[in-house]
């Protein structure tokens, strides 16, 4: 468009105008943002979806890829969340692959250059909305807005929002869709380069590509499959120069002439349509054959607006969130990882301040759509509407509209609209620069917005490479947030921070008294603690509130069991065991409650379960061997130890319980050796020494009895039994040496 190109003069360089140099510096600007996210950990979802996801380990079936939900769930579960994207997983598992494990660079530095990737690709995008498509006489597309095209790649690049999706490695889901829609995008473009006297003839193929590479953008995360819709707008807004308003107005006239959808039709805007129309269709088709059963399930605390009773407040509340995200593209300055739990208060009436927000958002949004259809620019009218259209329809699975979604505002979900705000912004300037005479005022504004954003870019970056910058940014963003509590919290907690922790947590109950997962986490630190009573309250209450909820049974029984309250324990445990089957830490607790209580056989067939569920549940080995040990069926614990070892070669406790009952059956070659092994792996354990010495006294070997019962006092000088032991050795070395002289 050469009339916003020269209002743009003043702001772009004309040396950066050749696609090469525009695409390396959109490139360069674009790394520079992000790079410091490079050496992150894994935060926040990264958890979930990669370290603890068995889809990225060698050993799983790339087929399960294509049954599993985004986070390793089999999709038919009720309890899955339902995201089907194994384009994005597989990626996951190649980088883990070629980083040879959970080395969280080569994820994080694959999603930098994804993002350097797609913003040197939106020169291409903007190049279109902007200019137009016109091909040369060999079929390339030539550049008709450089500088529009540079300039609004450049806001791209540098938005703040992008963040989460860039510096979160979860986020590649966005970074692929986004991807692979800009590649479906100028793939349908493609299909019109060849023209005739008659018009614009497509081209059945491109067409089809574009349609595959929807497929594959929808196969990286569901909103892809949004790019149908955006190719429908351009093939009837650009190539087939609809003009809604012109078609209105004739409707409203009863003109029966209606010439442009004559010419549309003659232009094969119905077969691409039909094929648009049916590609999208099989997408959405597909997809509900996969995911099995119904729609996830999503509780309250999640999307709060989408549970309130009354129409209205939904609405409201809708619109609401609506104006948020056009706030974070306005002014992405208060960003945090998570917007739920009472970080956003319902709308509750129409008295309500907030509203004044979702009013103004409706009255620009309005002004843009009016402008868009009664301009009688046609290029500008193509430029607003091909920008409300990229704003609009990648937002639209996200908007609660058809079905609810798991979040009130994410951050995320604005990677793809934000190219939508740049086209707009963009566009904004241009018309800003066309009326004004300052325009070296614009161009001071236009690069004081690049660097602010730039820098933001950088300063949120680092806020994302560890939980605990991450969390604590968000507590001047949500403080009413009760998961940011919660988060802090746990990764005090995990720090061996308990008195903090706690604070956080009682904080985060505080703020939501129905947050069960704080009330657990809460109850298992008090358990340790001792603060037994509080603790069963918490835990009880948690329990009430989420009957369904395992670990709380669990950690419940735990509590009961220190309070000596053995029969409402073991109701407990069994509790866990019902809501969920297989969960081995139960039945190795359920063993210890029975251990307690002398039932010995159903303590062994607990923890049996428990090595059966998880074979390398060295706990409940080493439990089973003790108690056979102590209850004098050494063959038995011989039996259930070398089963045991061969599980877990490497388990120096399994060694030593096993070397145990071996010197009691008197193979003392053998025990010595798994002695020697269990000492060699962690030196430091007084008992392990002073267990050896016993070996070596009953063995005879006196000399080296007396040098680990020295080495285990000097680990533990309070040990009474090694004291005793290690006397009774020197009065009888002491014996030996009087019959000598």
């Amino acid at each position: 468009m050469a009339e916003l190109d020269a209002d743009l003069d003043a702001i772009i360089p004309s040396s950066f105008l050749p696609p090469f140099w525009a695409k390396l510096v959109v490139g360069f600007v674009s790394l520079l943002c992000f790079a410091r996210s490079y050496d992150g950990d894994f935060v926040f979802d990264d958890s979930e979806a990669i370290v603890n996801n068995k889809d990225l380990h060698a050993d799983t079936p790339l087929g399960d890829l294509w049954h599993h939900d985004f986070w390793g769930s089999r999709l038919s579960s009720n309890t899955s969340h339902k995201s089907y994207r194994p384009l994005t997983v597989l990626t996951f598992r190649i980088n883990y692959y070629l980083s040879g494990g959970f080395h969280p660079v080569g994820f994080h530095v694959v999603n930098i250059l994804l993002h350097g990737g797609i913003s040197v690709l939106m020169v291409d995008v903007f190049s279109v909305l902007f200019g137009g498509l016109q091909f040369t006489s060999k079929g390339r597309r030539v550049h008709l807005a450089p500088r529009a095209s540079l300039l609004a790649a450049l806001l791209f690049a540098v938005h703040p929002v992008h963040t989460e999706c860039v510096a979160g490695v979860v986020g590649r889901a966005d970074l692929l869709c986004a991807l692979f829609f800009s590649l479906s995008f100028l793939g349908y473009c493609k299909a019109f380069r060849e023209s005739n006297k008659e018009g614009t003839q497509s081209s059945t193929c491109w067409v089809l590509l574009s349609i595959f590479l929807g497929a594959v953008a929808m196969l990286c995360k569901e909103q892809g499959i949004t790019v149908l819709g955006l190719n429908a707008v351009f093939d009837i807004l650009v190539i087939g120069k609809f003009n809604v308003l012109e078609v209105v107005q004739k409707v409203l006239r009863k003109d029966k002439s209606l010439e442009n959808l004559g010419a549309l039709r003659s232009r094969g805007l119905l077969f691409r349509m039909t094929l648009l129309t049916s590609g999208g269709a099989g997408m959405l088709y597909a997809r509900w054959k996969i995911m099995g059963t119904g729609p996830p399930a999503f509780t309250e605390v999640d999307n709060p607006a989408s549970f309130a009773d009354s129409v209205l407040v939904r609405a409201i509340n809708y619109n609401y969130y609506y104006s948020l995200n056009a706030w974070l593209l306005l002014c992405p300055w208060w960003l945090c990882f998570d917007w739920s739990m009472g970080c956003i208060p319902l709308i509750k009436s129409v008295g309500d301040w907030r509203v004044i927000a979702l009013a103004a958002l409706w009255l620009c949004l309005i002004g843009l759509i009016c402008q868009a259809l009664c301009s009688e620019d046609s290029r500008k009218r193509r430029i607003l509407t091909l920008g409300l259209g990229f704003l609009v329809i990648p937002f639209l699975p996200a908007s609660n509209l058809f079905f609810r979604v798991g979040f009130v505002v994410a951050e995320r979900v604005l990677y793809l609209p934000s190219a939508g705000y740049c086209v707009l912004l963009t566009f904004g300037f241009g018309a800003l620069s066309r009326q004004t005479k300052k325009k070296k005022l614009i161009s001071a504004c236009v690069l004081g917005i690049l660097l602010i954003n730039a820098l933001r870019c950088v300063i949120r970056s680092g806020e994302w490479r560890s939980e605990d910058q991450l969390f604590r940014s968000a507590l001047s963003v949500c403080p009413l947030n009760a998961k940011v509590h919660y988060n802090i919290g746990k990764n005090l907690a995990d720090k061996g921070n308990q008195t903090a922790a706690i604070q956080y947590y009682r904080e985060a109950v505080r703020l939501n008294p129905k947050y069960v997962h704080a009330m657990n986490n809460l109850g298992n630190i008090l358990k340790e603690r001792n603060e037994l009573q509080e603790a069963e309250e918490l835990l009880s209450l948690a329990v009430q509130i989420q009957p369904d909820f395992a670990a709380a049974w669990m950690n419940l029984g735990i509590v009961q069991n220190s309070l000596k309250q053995f029969e409402a324990a073991e109701q407990s445990y069994r509790t866990a065991i019902k809501h969920r089957r297989k969960y081995p830490d139960c039945y190795y607790n359920l063993g210890r409650l029975y251990a307690d209580l002398n039932r010995h056989v159903d303590a062994l067939n607990a923890w049996r379960n428990a090595t059966m569920l998880k074979p390398e549940h060295s706990l409940a080995w080493n439990n089973m061997i003790i108690l056979l040990d102590n209850t004098g069926n050494l063959a038995q614990a011989e039996a259930v130890g070398r089963e045991a070892l061969e599980l877990i070669p490497n388990d120096h406790s399994l060694m030593f319980s096993l070397a145990n009952v071996l010197g009691k059956s008197q193979k003392y070659k053998e025990s010595e050796a798994l002695f020697l092994k269990a000492i060699k792996a962690n030196p430091n354990v007084a008992s392990y020494h002073g267990n050896l010495a016993v070996l070596y006294h009953r063995w005879g070997h006196l000399d080296l009895a007396k040098k680990h019962y020295e080495i285990s006092l000097q680990l533990d000088p309070a040990a009474a039994g090694t004291k005793e032991n290690y006397g009774l050795l020197r009065r009888k070395l002491e014996q030996m040496r009087k019959s000598n002289v």
